[in-house]
């Protein structure tokens, strides 16, 4: 075998993922030691990707977009099974009494679904005005993009594109990177107008140093650190095996399927929602271990939240960046006006609908449920923990908490906002039909969300 420079098949991938590493600490290094930069809140990856895209447009670095997409793609559905396999703590006495993670589920889930609902009346609406050419589904990337980041947007994206939407792929991509400009930039403003009126203290920001507790790196009966094999390693295998089985799983669901009209519906689903399969595998690995636990047919824990919250953070990382880097403005031409469109009133409803929400749902720490959301649901949750820092610096509100346990109610409360994404593109009729789904499960959101208010308030 050629060792040398001259076989691209062996070292293109590692000299691409070498790239977006040192963008990623350069990032790093540019937040610390540029304060302009650090006071827009900017997560580091976010800003890596920028500069990866700004960068490779250029022509200094020789990115090739479809690894980027396919990093994207793989990140997404990796960190989302790492996240899975987590041992989940038990929620405390209060917070089952104060429904905490039905109301922030329901609350994250109204924001896919609303969300939706602004995308779609933009999407028909030109296509049946000014622009009768445009992909009426195409408004349902506004969810995908400002509400699951870059991953979600790009799998959808591209699905979208196979379907006959034109530069799709770049335009779900778009919507992403700009949701975290709206996150930042806007998430800034505001807590500075609510500064000068005196109705905030904000703290000192996200440079915090804190003293960890062991149990965070090492829960009981874990595997000890002597052990012949190295703790990190087994957990990465975890993942690995239960990322190989989400392929197995999908690959049998579009085989059943068949090929035709239903067929390819179901398989755009299945390898767009891959994460999700692999989210359910995960679950289902992490409960199989705990009955041969419970069994005594299994001794030891092999599973290690701090090493796998480690892993799903660098997945997660390295998606933003190679999500944000592949965007093709070329693809955008003729896509403008609806893309503007949707950013803007996108970004404009998610903040006066969470402002509105969050001040009957979280009437304690409003401030705090406020921003963590909005980072949330317009970025990543790294961006709404960056905005939290800013008014609560200590996390010493609920906030942080609910967007933990709030998005893995969510995972079953926007279930059928996913159904729909793939239902939509069928036919005009089906577009229709999906907005107007949205509409009432929209409403059964609210009523859910004020119904268990007024619970927990009893």
């Amino acid at each position: 075998m050629d060792y040398s420079a001259a076989n691209t098949q062996l070292w293109n991938g590692i000299l691409q993922l070498a790239i977006l590493c040192a963008m990623l600490l350069l990032a790093q290094v540019l937040r610390r030691k540029l304060p302009f930069i650090r006071r827009t809140l900017m997560p580091t990856a976010v800003l890596a990707g920028f500069l990866t895209l700004a960068l490779r447009y250029i022509g200094v670095l020789p990115i090739q977009r479809e690894l980027m997409e396919i990093i994207t793609y793989h990140a997404l559905g990796l960190g989302f099974v790492a996240l899975a396999l987590r041992v989940p703590e038990p929620l405390s006495d209060e917070d089952k009494q104060n429904l905490t993670g039905l109301k922030s589920g329901a609350l994250i889930a109204s924001c896919y679904v609303s969300q939706a609902i602004v995308g779609l009346i933009i999407s028909l609406g030109l296509a049946f005005t000014f622009m009768p050419g445009l992909f009426k589904a195409s408004g349902l990337l506004l969810p995908m993009g400002y509400g699951q980041g870059p991953g979600q947007a790009n799998n959808i994206g591209s699905t979208y594109q196979a379907l006959g939407f034109a530069g799709g792929q770049s335009y779900g991509l778009a919507i992403a990177a700009c949701g975290f400009l709206v996150a930042c930039l806007c998430g800034v403003v505001y807590l500075n107008y609510l500064q000068r009126k005196g109705r905030i203290q904000r703290g000192d920001g996200s440079d915090l140093s804190e003293i960890v507790p062991l149990s965070t790196f090492q829960q009981e009966n874990e595997l000890p650190i002597a052990e012949s094999v190295d703790r990190f390693s087994i957990n990465i295998a975890l993942v690995l095996v239960v990322y190989g089985a989400t392929y197995l799983l999908s690959l049998g669901l579009t085989k059943l399927a068949g090929d035709g009209g239903l067929g390819n519906t179901v398989s755009s689903l299945v390898w767009g929602f891959n994460f999700l399969i692999g989210a359910l595998l995960a679950i289902l690995t992490r409960n199989i271990i705990k009955g041969l636990r419970k069994a005594n047919l299994m001794h030891r824990q092999y599973q290690n939240n701090y090493l796998l919250s480690r892993a799903s953070g660098a997945a997660f990382d390295l998606m933003i960046i190679s999500g944000i880097a592949a965007i093709d403005f070329n693809d955008l031409t003729g896509l403008w006006v609806p893309f503007v469109l949707t950013a803007v009133a996108g970004g404009l409803w998610t903040f006066f609908y969470l402002r509105w929400i969050c001040r009957r749902i979280y009437p304690n720490y409003y401030y705090a449920g406020f921003f963590s959301m909005f980072g949330m649901m317009t970025g990543t949750i790294s961006s709404g923990v960056l905005l939290l820092r800013e008014v609560d610096s200590e996390l010493k509100t609920p906030a942080a908490n609910n967007l933990l346990v709030g998005s893995a109610f969510a995972i079953l409360l926007g279930g059928p906002m996913l159904l729909l994404v793939g239902i939509a593109p069928n036919s005009t009729g089906a577009t229709f039909a999906c907005l107007g789904i949205c509409v009432v499960y929209m409403a059964a959101l609210l009523a859910l969300m004020l119904k268990a208010h007024r619970r927990a308030k009893h």
